[in-house]
């Protein structure tokens, strides 16, 4: 049965460059590590992609419609749908003099800021570089071999993963939502509290919340600071 547009999926994917074989892009902890592509404090797991919503390449999320839950599927995408083809208007010599000025020591492959835009170095020699501002897979074929793991049905699985989605740094069952007519309440953990950026997360997940979810007029992030437990000195002090 096929998935309509605006249908909650979490996928795992495996992006390889078609070319050379190189995978750049995993949700799976595992093949990062066998790839050499694994980042510390990065969170390995099913994404969530809601079908038509442009979260993931436009060739890729079509292709989710036609999938069947559990089963990898291989996507072929060429450059003009995935990230385009070379520009070769785009590649420049500059003098190394001019990056090193800036305390930029470039080597090959490295990713560097010139002039507001980010390039790849691909040469250096005689006091020049070669720069190459086109997107790193720009003139690649992709090929993702993707496996929808789950569609979610209901209203709190779906308004979980949205906050999963937004704050990916604290399990997503840790939070506790309650639906009241037109109201969200979000009752959030005590580690929840720190995370970097916290605040623009949760207004992020408002908005996808009644984005989704049209009838609901107010999102409530519920805060609870619980009193440390006395200890017995404490107690007899303070008596």
């Amino acid at each position: 049965m096929a998935l309509r547009k605006g249908v909650f999926v979490l996928v795992d994917h495996v992006g390889r460059v078609k070319e050379t074989g190189e995978i750049f892009d995993t949700t799976m902890e595992e093949t990062a590590k066998k790839e050499g592509l694994y980042k510390e404090g990065e969170i390995y797991e099913p994404k969530l992609v809601v079908i038509g919503e442009g979260w993931v390449l436009e060739a890729l999320d079509e292709s989710l419609t036609t999938m069947e839950i559990g089963k990898t599927a291989v996507i072929e995408i060429p450059p003009e749908k995935a990230f385009g083809e070379r520009d070769p208007e785009k590649v420049k010599r500059v003098s190394l003099r001019q990056l090193t000025g800036k305390g930029v020591t470039p080597s090959l492959g490295m990713r560097v800021e010139y002039n507001g835009k980010m390039a790849t170095v691909r040469t250096i020699g005689a006091g020049r570089v070669l720069l190459d501002f086109n997107l790193p897979l720009a003139g690649k074929t992709l090929v993702y071999e993707v496996t929808i793991q789950k569609k979610l049905r209901t209203k709190k699985e779906k308004m979980a993963a949205l906050i999963h989605r937004r704050i990916p740094a604290v399990e997503g069952s840790k939070f506790k939502v309650t639906v009241k007519e037109k109201t969200v309440n979000i009752e959030m953990p005590e580690e929840a509290f720190y995370v970097e950026g916290i605040q623009v997360a949760k207004r992020g997940t408002a908005m996808d919340i009644q984005r989704f979810f049209p009838k609901i007029t107010s999102v409530r992030f519920i805060e609870t600071f619980k009193a440390e437990p006395k200890t017995e000195t404490e107690s007899a002090t303070s008596s």
